[in-house]
């Protein structure tokens, strides 16, 4: 990912890899920093099988827009809308992982990362979102899978991270219309039947809760298409991206190899219970199934909630029970996209059962405004999703921080501050895997500094630190942290 209130309301320094990601301190003394809390390597591990990795998605990072035939998507055009995007960048380059794919392989390994969770871009595979697909669409990440596998890292596909073809929006309004739906279930067909023999693990949709919200609707950020539709409409192009998430479900089943295991990526709305006393932390059960109820309930119930459909009233979504059957077409896995806390959340003895605590103007935030600090809901997300819809299987698909990244005199990032956050919310992770509830993996986003969106290259999310002009990869002391997580959970 990436983003924030443009996302969610909601690597190359050769040397250093080649030893380890061995980082000098700030006096470049001739030692290395261990950043793992002894306890982690021992009754604070994970579990044996968890799965490390990282993530980013297509648009953020390939460049190469019109390589191979790829057409163009409702990001090509936004980015180039005058005054869309900080900095007035866009995502023609990005950070050239289209051609540099095997370097940020070996970035990954570095990490000693065993997944990774990628999107494949729409437009190059259908560069008008239907019809004759395109010969090259798949080829580059054919190129990538085998080259991920032949490192010892399992392929993770997202089919859609908010890369919309254009001709998809120009001709029926994109995620407006149910063919759009019926579109997304046709792509997925013909991706499912050409990777499942290597990728066994995909994601359908990422984030439908901030690309709708932020690009139909009327978030604190814009986002692409850059719309701002009513109430009925709004609520309408929720239905239809969640029908298009069945669509893409049922089309995998039929399309893909029987071992083929199909999810989504949402960003859940995290619901933390403000005190832990058994009457909060029921209500943060019953906020969560209410606060998702447009996306996340749907799909794990196949019904919108009774709360849900009253809020909205009028201006509901139309919906037959066949759609909703669709929609809630069976998932082998949840994946959480987890930054922080939406909601702290109190009992109360109304008809909701719960309140929402409002945030105070000094409660601590990240480099990015929007990141409020809150590492217990990386315990709580995955918790309450476990409890309140008896998931079996759930992937932080997900989890990390924009921080200022700025190279010391020294040439190295020091980013304690990245560091501080990713100790602290692992550390909730892992209380949550020690009690059982069953998270199976951790996509640290992101790899790599990449565009972000509407706030350009002005915020940086990477393990690895870019230097936009020479697109030289090094890794920051994030990734030394990182690389000694994975090392001391490795199985021996």
């Amino acid at each position: 990912m990436s983003h924030r209130f443009t996302r969610r309301d909601f690597a190359g320094a050769a040397g250093a890899l080649a030893a380890g990601l061995a980082i000098p301190t700030a006096k470049a003394e001739a030692q290395t920093v261990s950043a793992t809390p002894a306890a982690l390597a021992n009754d604070r591990r994970f579990p044996a099988d968890f799965v490390w990795g990282t993530a980013t998605s297509a648009y953020q990072i390939e460049g190469a827009v019109s390589a191979e035939g790829r057409g163009p998507s409702i990001w090509d055009s936004y980015s180039h809308t005058p005054n869309k995007i900080r900095g007035g960048g866009n995502g023609d380059h990005a950070v050239d992982h289209f051609h540099r794919y095997k370097e940020d392989i070996q970035l990954m390994k570095a990490l000693g990362a065993k997944a990774y969770r990628f999107s494949i871009s729409w437009s190059r595979v259908f560069p008008a979102g239907v019809g004759t697909p395109n010969p090259q669409g798949l080829d580059f990440y054919n190129r990538l899978i085998d080259e991920l596998l032949a490192s010892g890292i399992e392929p993770f596909a997202t089919l859609y991270h908010w890369d919309l073809p254009q001709a998809l929006q120009d001709r029926v309004g994109g995620w407006a219309s149910q063919d759009t739906s019926k579109a997304f279930g046709d792509y997925a067909a013909h991706v499912a039947q050409r990777i499942t023999d290597r990728v066994k693990n995909i994601f359908t949709i990422n984030e439908c809760g901030t690309f709708v919200d932020f690009g139909y609707g009327r978030g604190p950020v814009e986002l692409a298409p850059g719309l701002k539709l009513p109430q009925p409409q709004l609520n309408q192009v929720r239905h239809h991206v969640a029908l298009g998430h069945g669509m893409a479900v049922q089309a995998i089943r039929a399309n893909g190899r029987a071992d083929t295991r199909v999810g989504l990526a949402e960003n859940v709305a995290s619901c933390v219970p403000a005190i832990e006393t058994p009457a909060n932390i029921r209500a943060s059960e019953i906020a969560t199934r209410e606060m998702n109820g447009g996306y996340m309930t749907v799909i794990l119930e196949g019904r919108y909630t009774d709360a849900f459909l009253a809020y909205a009233g009028k201006n509901a979504p139309s919906f037959t029970a066949e759609e909703l059957k669709i929609i809630s077409s069976p998932v082998d896995f949840v994946g959480l996209n987890v930054y922080m806390p939406q909601y702290y959340v109190v009992a109360s003895g109304d008809q909701h059962g719960f309140a929402l605590v409002p945030f105070p103007t000094s409660f601590p935030r990240m480099d990015s405004d929007w990141l409020r600090i809150g590492p217990e809901a990386l315990y709580w997300a995955p918790r309450n999703v476990a409890k309140v819809w008896n998931v079996k299987q759930i992937y932080i698909s997900e989890n990390g921080t924009s921080a200022a990244d700025r190279p010391a005199g020294d040439g190295k990032i020091h980013d304690l501050d990245r560091v501080m956050y990713l100790r602290n919310y692992l550390t909730h992770l892992q209380r949550a895997t020690s009690e059982g509830i069953p998270v199976r993996g951790y996509f640290h986003w992101s790899l790599m500094d990449n565009f972000e969106w509407s706030d350009g290259y002005e915020k940086r999310f990477g393990l690895y630190h870019v230097d936009f002009a020479t697109q030289k990869r090094t890794p920051k002391l994030s990734a030394e942290f990182y690389r000694s997580l994975i090392a001391a959970n490795a199985v021996v």
